[in-house]
């Protein structure tokens, strides 16, 4: 597979603004599926007046997904539909009543399509509510067809498709442009969670999507356990509904990435899977544990699949990677003096790892980087060094350790 065209990186928040911190550290690294241009005002989601306008007004832009897979109109850009288009799928009444009002009417027979209210583009005139919060409404609707609404997700689909839209497999999303990337990887994950999450983990009961689809809540009653259509069903008593909360918050797990170098800080040490191409390494990673430090969390993975022992470690840039349900910690470790010896036995995890010269990884940035399923550059020499493209947070860490991150000077 040819590669795909690797768009550029987010712009970082406030980039020209001098401040101490900049001064201290540069410019902050915005890595792909962050710097989303939609402010998200999460305190208005429990708010279904506000929901309700934002839905029906002329400028709100819906984006769909099927199975998970986002509805294209190209592998460089989503397509964008309207309350219109959707509106069959949702229903006219999806807001029309207090979020309380909801889960006192709950109807566990009924499917519910998910719809998730992902912020407001403040750059687009048009909505406007409480004078303060303007911007472009922006969802995302699964329309996967199921339950009382099969017919009309099968027919929006095939008019969709009429009109030479589809919806993407696999990742070739790695190739959207950066500000679409992020609303991407909120929307893809949030609906993820919610399709994961159907029942509560205490009672066993079917969960309901509240607050536009951040939250999901274990329902006291259910119009369908009752003995008439009129008064909704009383529940056993679920641990959920008692204490602070009673709701299930959508799910990140942390994971930590690391660009591991030498003692001497001249060779990089990377790893590779057995599933990977042919002389494609990267960066090596893993999940946060509980009760564990990032710092912690990094050497241990290290020693684990690599057997080098590291000393310090500091913590470079993050990235959301909504696959499904990540945030990839970056990070910078050096090895100490006595502690590179690579030993591969402890976890099978890798099928080798080793350590690259600096000359080596900076030819293999500019020629050999391609994603996973693709081919490498035209430039690039059989036998040659392959590592992951620019959108992947372990390219970032690669590249800035080459360019003098830790040293100050490039790498030579």
């Amino acid at each position: 597979m040819a590669p795909l065209p690797q768009p550029d990186l987010p712009e970082p928040a406030h980039p020209h603004v001098d401040s101490m911190l900049s001064r201290k550290f540069g410019k902050e690294v915005a890595n792909y599926f962050s710097g989303s241009p939609l402010n998200r005002v999460s305190f208005l989601r429990p708010d279904h007046t506000f929901l309700s306008s934002a839905l029906r007004h002329p400028s709100a832009t819906f984006v769909l997904f099927k199975n998970i897979e986002p509805l294209v109109q190209s592998p460089t850009s989503l397509a964008r539909v309207s309350y219109a288009d959707v509106e069959s799928i949702i229903g006219k009444d999806i807001f029309n009543t207090t979020e309380e009002d909801v889960i006192a009417q709950y109807n566990s027979s009924l499917y519910i399509p998910q719809i998730v209210f992902l912020g407001l583009d403040e750059r687009k005139e048009g909505f406007v509510y409480k004078e303060h919060y303007k911007g472009q409404p922006w969802f995302a609707v699964d329309v996967t067809p199921k339950g009382n609404v099969k017919e009309e997700a099968e027919k929006l689909i095939s008019k969709l498709q009429s009109q030479g839209l589809e919806f993407s497999k696999g990742r070739m999303h790695l190739s959207l442009p950066a500000e679409e990337a992020a609303i991407y990887a909120e929307a893809r994950h949030l609906l993820d969670w919610n399709a994961r999450n159907p029942f509560c983990a205490s009672c066993g009961y079917k969960t309901l999507s509240v607050n536009a689809g951040f939250k999901r809540t274990c329902p006291p009653k259910d119009i369908a356990n009752a003995i008439n259509a009129s008064t909704p069903g009383e529940r056993p008593p679920c641990a959920t509904r008692t204490g602070i909360s009673n709701l299930c918050f959508p799910r990140t797990d942390p994971t930590v990435i690391m660009a591991v170098i030498s003692a001497d800080g001249k060779r990089f040490l990377l790893g590779r899977q057995k599933r990977w191409p042919q002389y494609w390494y990267s960066t090596l990673a893993g999940f946060l544990e509980p009760a564990e430090s990032v710092e912690e969390a990094v050497r241990r993975e290290v020693w684990e699949e690599s057997g080098v022992h590291l000393g310090r470690v500091v913590i470079h840039s993050t990235q959301p990677w909504p696959y499904p349900a990540n945030l990839m910690i970056g990070a910078i470790g050096q090895a100490i003096p006595e502690g590179e010896t690579v030993h591969l036995g402890h976890d099978a995890e890798l099928d080798d790892a080793r350590w690259f010269e600096a000359d080596e990884v900076r030819e293999a940035l500019r020629v050999g980087t391609s994603g996973l399923g693709e081919e490498p550059g035209p430039e690039w020499k059989e036998g040659g060094l392959r590592l992951p493209p620019k959108t992947a947070i372990a390219h970032q860490l690669i590249s800035a350790m080459v360019n003098g991150f830790a040293s100050g000077s490039p790498m030579i």
